[in-house]
């Protein structure tokens, strides 16, 4: 049986399974030292954060700086939880999942409220019936004041409430049932936890920043974008004046370290397949229309920027999500390690493999890694001039290749599933056949 022919699905669990098994071996056995284990697993949560980047540029053709920032906040906030459950800076051990858990339930069910009550046609509403006794300009003014408060008062009923119970619910079960395991598996549960945390967090805030700024295109996008990546910034360094654990500009210590190649594996293979079956389905093929263009796409009844703004939420999930195991990976956290031009660093990898390839993204994300730290085998010396090889390797690949090394091509179970084709009697049977539906609209 060729491999091609097998399920999707068992292609994917074998393929993870060989490359994980066989890399487990290499690190156990000592065939890899330290140093090149925490290289190949550095590669691998860069390739998820450039997965989640990819999402946003490459399929949904959103030019966003800023991806960095998406990447702290998953790194500090899956870390506040981690760190809390060892050394109880919050005076209970499951005090930062309490508080990270209550954000996110309460803006997640405000949105909803929010949603369900449909403040967007009140405001149309009230601007029309404003517009018959006001000047449009100050009709929609006080239209749109009107759904602020509205929204404001229903995100502190509802989200502050219902977080406020999430929280309280949160401190009184999770040390309970926890608490009588052993330590060890006890913080594999509670990083479990932290990761899933982190990436939620980093999603919403990015469903947050994404509502008023993905009306914007292109560079205009960038620059607003780009800002947010510098407000984040400055809010990681005086941290500290809010989380006093968070230290600040001094960068925060005594994170467990939890990341193992097991870890990273099975997150890289969860995110690969979702990646995978999200681009293929409707939604996806809904997303990359808008991508190739919008205007065709508004005109055939697709909400263009929803789509935009799913995309856009859920590649920044996906950097909370390597940043989640970047900070239990190096134990440390710096504000400069997620700096605004930090997030030249995935464009990087996703120009260089492939733009709108997942194949291409991995592997740019493994070959920028190998080549940056690799380089430091040269002489002491000329170790400096590893950022102006590392430049020229670029420079080269992009003038005679620019399409990046994959292009837009996949390997393996990543590749495009396969539509089954009729033989023609078939399709000559079903287009005379009047009771049943054309084949091309089945």
């Amino acid at each position: 049986m060729k491999i091609r022919s097998l399920p999707t699905w068992l292609t994917a669990v074998l393929f993870f399974l060989i490359v994980g098994v066989v890399v487990q071996i290499a690190f156990s056995r000592g065939l890899l030292s330290d140093y090149w284990q925490q290289i190949i697993m550095a590669g691998t949560i860069l390739a998820i954060s450039a997965q989640g980047l990819n999402l946003k540029y490459g399929y949904a053709g959103l030019f966003a700086l800023g991806h960095a920032a998406f990447y702290g906040i998953g790194a500090y906030s899956s870390a506040l939880i981690t760190k809390d459950w060892v050394v109880g800076w919050s005076g209970n051990p499951a005090g930062g999942l309490a508080g990270v858990m209550a954000i996110e339930v309460g803006f997640i069910l405000a949105v909803v409220v929010i949603s369900y009550l449909k403040i967007g046609h009140f405001r149309n509403a009230l601007r029309e019936r404003l517009a018959e006794w006001l000047t449009p300009f100050e009709s929609t003014v006080l239209a749109t004041a009107v759904m602020i408060l509205i929204s404001l008062a229903i995100i502190v009923v509802v989200g502050g409430g219902s977080g406020w119970l999430v929280r309280k619910g949160v401190l009184t079960v999770v040390p309970a049932v926890l608490g009588g395991l052993p330590i060890e598996i006890s913080q594999q549960v509670i990083f479990l936890l932290a990761l899933l945390a982190g990436a939620v967090l980093a999603g919403a805030i990015g469903f947050l920043v994404g509502l008023p700024l993905l009306n914007l295109t292109y560079d205009y996008l960038c620059i607003a974008t780009l800002g947010f990546g510098i407000i984040t910034y400055v809010f990681f360094n005086n941290a500290d004046q809010l989380i006093p654990t968070m230290k600040g500009a001094r960068g925060m210590v005594g994170i467990p370290t939890l990341t193992t190649w097991p870890w990273v594996m099975a997150c890289v293979a969860i995110a690969l397949v979702v990646m995978r079956n999200f681009i293929y389905s409707s939604t996806g093929r809904a997303i990359l229309s808008v991508r190739d263009d919008a205007i065709a796409a508004g005109t055939m009844g697709i909400d263009t920027f929803k789509f935009k703004t799913l995309a856009y939420a859920l590649g920044c999930a996906y950097a909370g999500l390597a940043g989640g195991l970047y900070a239990h990976l190096y134990s440390f956290l710096h504000p400069s390690n997620f700096t605004w031009l930090k997030s030249v660093d995935p464009f990087v990898m996703v120009v260089f493999g492939g733009v709108g390839s997942m194949t291409g993204s991995t592997l740019g994300a493994y070959v920028f890694v190998t080549l940056l730290e690799g380089l430091r085998v040269l002489p002491a010396e000329f170790i400096d001039w590893r950022y102006v090889i590392y430049p020229l390797i670029l420079l080269v690949v992009m003038l005679f290749r620019p399409q990046g090394i994959m292009g837009t091509s996949e390997w393996g179970f990543l590749k495009p599933p396969r539509v089954a084709q009729k033989n023609p009697s078939q399709e000559a049977s079903a287009e005379v056949t009047p009771a049943g539906p054309r084949a091309s609209e089945s």
